[in-house]
């Protein structure tokens, strides 16, 4: 009989402790700590353009997380031959910077286009699908259209070479550009709807998850905006009279950290 080695046990990586809580650091304060010290550089743009390439689009989304409004994803093609300072993640950028450079993207791109998938579609096809169908309907407003995609982690259906880069937008300028693009609209959508709901906190927390905000779906309920495939939602106790007819007919026994709370996170 052939000898085969034993297996070697995987060695656990013991979670870093806060010294000033003496606890284990969250997921998400881990993350930001690990963004925090990636570059954000022409690098990936560079090989591109090595390949051939002449319109490179940065693509990427934002509010997957989030339980309340849209997903909106946004497609960037930045001039070769003009840097803007400052692009990195949009979580690490505050709301202020965010905003400038939001304009000075719009001001100096070859092109850009944002694209937002509602609510209702979002519980039809999953989160997942319709972060996917934003990016493609960004892309495909593009004007000229381009021929390399940089997109965030995933792969979208599109017929151009494309280059999928985890933490994409921490690490590539023109991923960082749609990024912030998305977030400033996006974040600009969701505040129309907190004088309508002002219950749910939606200015500060952009309809992430906060403790107000979840104490607000438990005490009254969701918004007709409101993610119903997401869990804290659905678990919501008090539903509206609006989703009165999701019981008609049927028998009583028939009847998911925020973008901006984690660029807040002491490190």
């Amino acid at each position: 009989m052939p000898i085969t080695s034993p297996k070697r046990k995987k060695r656990r990586v013991p979670v870093p402790i806060n010294p000033k809580t003496a606890l284990p650091y969250s997921k998400g304060t881990l993350k930001m700590r690990l963004l925090k010290r990636l570059k954000c550089t022409l690098k990936y743009e560079k090989a591109a353009w090595a390949e051939g390439a002449k319109l490179i689009a940065g693509v990427d989304e934002v509010g997957r997380g989030s339980l309340f409004g849209p997903v909106v994803a946004a497609a960037v093609i930045l001039e070769p031959d003009y840097r803007i300072r400052g692009l990195r993640d949009s979580k690490l950028l505050d709301q202020s910077t965010r905003e400038k450079l939001a304009e000075r993207i719009k001001e100096h791109a070859i092109a850009y286009a944002i694209a937002a998938v509602d609510v209702a579609r979002i519980d039809q096809i999953n989160i997942y699908h319709a972060s996917l169908l934003a990016m493609r309907e960004a892309i495909a407003q593009l004007v000229p259209a381009p021929d390399h995609l940089l997109i965030d982690a995933v792969r979208v259906n599109w017929e151009c070479p494309q280059t999928n880069i985890i933490h994409g937008d921490a690490l590539s300028a023109s991923i960082a550009a749609a990024s912030i693009i998305a977030k400033v609209a996006r974040d600009a959508m969701v505040r129309l709807w907190d004088p309508v709901y002002p219950h749910y906190d939606l200015a500060s927390n952009k309809g992430y998850r906060s403790p107000k905000h979840l104490a607000a779906l438990r005490e009254f309920g969701p918004t007709p905006l409101h993610r119903l495939s997401f869990a804290p939602v659905w678990m919501s106790s008090v539903p509206q009279e609006t989703f009165a007819f999701m019981n008609e007919g049927q028998d009583a026994d028939d009847i998911v950290e925020t973008e901006d709370s984690l660029s807040e996170v002491e490190i």
